[in-house]
């Protein structure tokens, strides 16, 4: 799916109505969304490594028991649309998009524990109070970004072990620059490989389910911050 450079304003602008509607950063924020960000600067497109680099998955996997009751509150969150593209094809404006949302949901949401916050071990949502942990940041990023128009079917919710050797949420971007990751640990988009985790398994691109990645045994949760 390719947005026109000249639709990123509109793009970015839908972007701070929806955060606003969430009610997850103050207006002068909101504001600040209309606006190409600064920040995107900071990371371009043609920093990302020349040759693409994919994940392959390698069968059927058992979903995280918060994300299933996840999808039973947000179904439109976890739907798959095999109508939609598989891949996103990165453009300056694309780019730019992801590049800020990432960011700002970063800057926007406080990092805290379920257990801390909600006195449960585990709990996926779209970070409503304005805090969350991992896979809170991750889900409300894939959020904003397919309501700019990215397609939620190359936006997959993948579980890693990180480098604690706990279980941990990213965002997985299917690009035709290889598979890109969001993480709240940090607001560069880094290419799987340059990571550092061990990558578990992730939502499937084919129906409302998970996918193995052929690595090491799951966690239960991912409830760190």
């Amino acid at each position: 799916m390719r947005i026109a450079i000249s639709k990123l304003q509109n793009a970015v602008t839908a972007l701070g109505r929806t955060v606003g509607r969430l009610g997850l950063v103050s207006g002068l924020m909101v504001a600040s969304l209309a606006a190409v960000p600064d920040g995107a600067a900071a990371q371009t497109l043609a920093s990302l490594p020349g040759v693409a680099s994919s994940i392959a998955t390698s069968g059927a996997a058992r979903p995280i028991t918060a994300w299933v009751t996840f999808c039973e509150s947000y179904v439109s969150e976890c739907a798959v649309n095999v109508g939609e593209p598989a891949t996103i094809a990165l453009t300056p404006a694309i780019w730019n998009t992801i590049v800020s949302v990432n960011r700002r949901v970063n800057k926007s949401i406080r990092a805290v524990t379920d257990m801390e916050q909600l006195h449960v071990a585990d709990r996926w949502d779209l970070a409503e109070s304005g805090a969350g942990d991992c896979e809170d940041f991750q889900l409300l990023k894939r959020k904003l970004l397919a309501d700019a128009g990215l397609p939620r079917r190359a936006m997959r919710m993948t579980v890693v072990i990180d480098e604690k050797g706990e279980g941990h949420a990213v965002l997985t971007l299917i690009t035709d620059r290889g598979d890109l990751i969001l993480d709240n640990k940090t607001s560069n988009i880094l290419p799987w490989r340059q990571t550092g985790y061990t990558f578990i398994k992730r939502e499937s691109q084919d129906a409302v389910a998970w996918v193995s990645l052929g690595r090491a045994t799951s966690p239960v949760t991912t409830a760190n911050r």
